[in-house]
This record gives structure tokens, C-alpha cells and sequence, in this order.
């Protein structure tokens, strides 16, 4: 039975790889940071069979001790303070988690199962202020936020303890991918849960920021299977991982209210605050080289995934 260790597991990330991997017959632990309330409700169906284990990207004698105590044949690195919107006020935190977190797994699993194989979940804002469209594996990186900046650390990092210990680490450069698992602090969630309360007379108005930004949307359970893949080449190599595919927020919102027969103009109005500081204004990813070696394609696109995210809160919704 193959042992695998997610930072991150109670993320919307780590509990579908978690279900995932259970399901491929591993033995799954998990990472997760003490707080006075824990926060499982991703992962609460499947608590019976997962091992959790307390510890911090901050903290590397808690990484280095999960490591030992995991044993695991795989290391999946998701955790992280991934909000971008967030970074630009806490940018230390971001760099303290998002960062130096990624050289203290790392570390954990030099030092103590260097057979390991380790995936770090790298991220499409890297590229930023982008230099072509669509985005590969060669694009250059011009982050535009603290988060995206953090990410270069670590993606680089990763490459670094490949070529120098020999380890095979690996990146995946995803793309934005969406579930009702997200975050509701993420506009996909935000925009999806306003829209069933709207719909339900919860709720009067929705607050957007800039509605012309582009992103490549996916389902996040696809993405899980790529980042799975990459861990069994035979040799360790980085992939973006996409749909291929734009959309702005402003066809996300529009086809969400849609769903529910609903005209946004009535209900969305814009917030100059909810801006960030600087933009990232289109996002596409050429994941032509995942189709190719690791027979990777995305099963969900942007229709099916907004109304799998609008359904998913209604009845949420109508629960509460």
C-alpha cells in the first residue's frame, strides 16, 4: 500500500486528492495547522479513513515529524496562504507560508525520505503581467502579487532540490480551478453563492471588483488527477495544467445569474476597493505537452462548471 502526506488537506485541493487517493488504495495522512475551531468539513466524509497530523509551514521540527512519522512514498505540497487579494495586506505571511513553507517540507523530506516523490502545487498567477498567450511551460514569470511572487520561490526551489539532491520533485503550474469547494473568499465561490441567495431573497446585492480579468477555469476534481499523474513518470518534470480556454468574470457572473433565470445587471454593482493593486488581466494555459505525456485532458468545462457551482449552493442554500 502506497503512503502519501497532503499539506493542505482540508483545502479544496487536498480533499478531493485525499478522496482520490483513497480510492487508488493509498494510505492518505494529512497536514493540518491547529486552530481552536478545526475547520473539517471538506474532508468529513472520509475521516475515518485518513490519518491527520498536527503541524505548520511555519514550523519545520511539526513538517519534519509528520514526514517521520508518514513514512510517505508521495508528498503533496497544497497548503499555502493562497488568496492573492489577501497577500497584498499580509504580504510576510504570504511569503513566511507560500515560500520559505515549501523549502521546510522539502527539507523534511530530504533529510528523512529523500526516495520520496514530491509534488509542489505551483500557480498560473506566477506568470502574471503575462509575456504570451497562450501560457507553457517555457513562458516567462512576472508575478504581480505577493502571492505570485511567493509561488516563484517555491516553484524554483523545487527545481533546485531536483538538480541539486537528485529528488524527484516536480511542479504543477495549474491553472484556476473551481469546485463548490472553493474558497468563499475566491470570486468564482463568491460570485455562485450570491447568486442562490439572490435567487432564495437572502440576499439583495452582489460586490465585484474588476469584471474584464480572464482566467482559465477548471473543475478542481480533473485538476487532483493531473497533479496525481506527475508523481508516476518515470522521470520528475513540471506541467501546466489547464483548460485552454478563457473566460472573464464578467461571463461567470452572467451565466451564473442565467442559471437561475436572473439578469445580473440587477444585482451586481462594482467596487473600486474589491481591485487589486495591480492586474492580472488574462490568463490561458497551453497544456499541450500534460495531453501529450501524461494523456491528461480536462472532463468538465466552463459551462458544466458554473452550473455544477450554482446547484451545488442552492441547495447548500436552501439547507440553511
Amino acid at each position: 500500500m502506497k503512503r502519501a502526506l497532503i499539506t493542505g488537506i482540508t483545502g479544496q485541493d487536498g480533499s478531493y486528492l485525499a478522496e482520490f487517493l483513497l480510492k487508488k488504495g493509498y494510505a492518505v495522512y494529512g497536514i493540518t495547522r491547529r486552530t481552536s475551531i478545526p475547520n473539517y468539513s471538506r474532508i468529513s466524509q472520509i475521516l475515518d479513513n485518513i490519518r491527520l497530523i498536527s503541524a505548520d509551514l511555519t514550523d519545520q521540527q511539526s513538517l519534519t515529524y509528520a514526514v517521520k512519522e508518514s513514512q510517505p512514498d508521495e508528498v503533496y505540497n497544497l497548503g499555502a496562504q493562497s488568496f492573492v487579494h489577501t497577500s497584498f495586506g499580509q504580504p510576510v505571511l504570504t511569503g513566511e507560508v507560500t515560500a520559505l513553507g515549501v523549502v521546510r517540507i522539502l527539507e523534511a523530506v530530504r533529510l528523512l525520505k529523500a526516495n520520496a516523490k514530491f509534488y509542489q502545487a505551483s500557480s498560473s498567477e506566477m506568470f502574471g503581467k503575462v509575456k504570451q498567450v497562450p501560457q507553457n511551460e517555457e513562458t516567462p514569470f512576472h508575478p504581480r502579487s505577493p502571492y505570485g511572487v511567493a509561488k516563484v520561490f517555491g516553484h524554483w526551489i523545487a527545481v533546485n532540490y531536483r538538480e541539486s539532491y537528485n529528488m524527484f520533485a516536480v511542479s504543477g503550474i495549474l491553472f484556476n480551478h473551481e469546485s463548490p469547494r472553493r474558497g468563499e473568499e475566491f470570486v468564482t465561490r463568491k460570485i455562485s453563492r450570491a447568486v442562490a441567495r439572490i435567487k432564495l431573497g437572502k440576499q439583495k446585492k452582489l460586490y465585484l471588483g474588476n469584471l474584464d480579468s480572464k482566467r482559465d477555469w477548471g473543475y478542481a476534481p480533473d485538476y487532483v488527477e493531473a497533479m496525481w499523474l506527475m508523481l508516476q513518470q518515470d522521470e520528475p518534470e513540471d506541467f501546466v495544467i489547464g483548460t485552454g480556454k478563457s473566460h472573464s468574470v464578467f461571463e461567470f457572473c452572467k451565466k451564473a445569474f442565467n442559471e437561475v433565470s436572473l439578469n445580473w445587471k440587477d444585482y451586481v454593482e462594482i467596487k473600486e476597493e474589491l481591485k487589486r493593486p495591480v492586474e492580472v488581466d488574462l490568463l490561458r494555459a497551453d497544456y499541450s505537452r500534460a495531453k501529450e505525456i501524461l494523456k491528461w485532458q480536462p472532463k468538465v468545462d466552463f459551462n458544466q462548471l458554473v452550473k455544477i457551482m450554482v446547484e451545488a449552493d442552492l441547495e447548500l442554500e436552501r439547507k440553511t
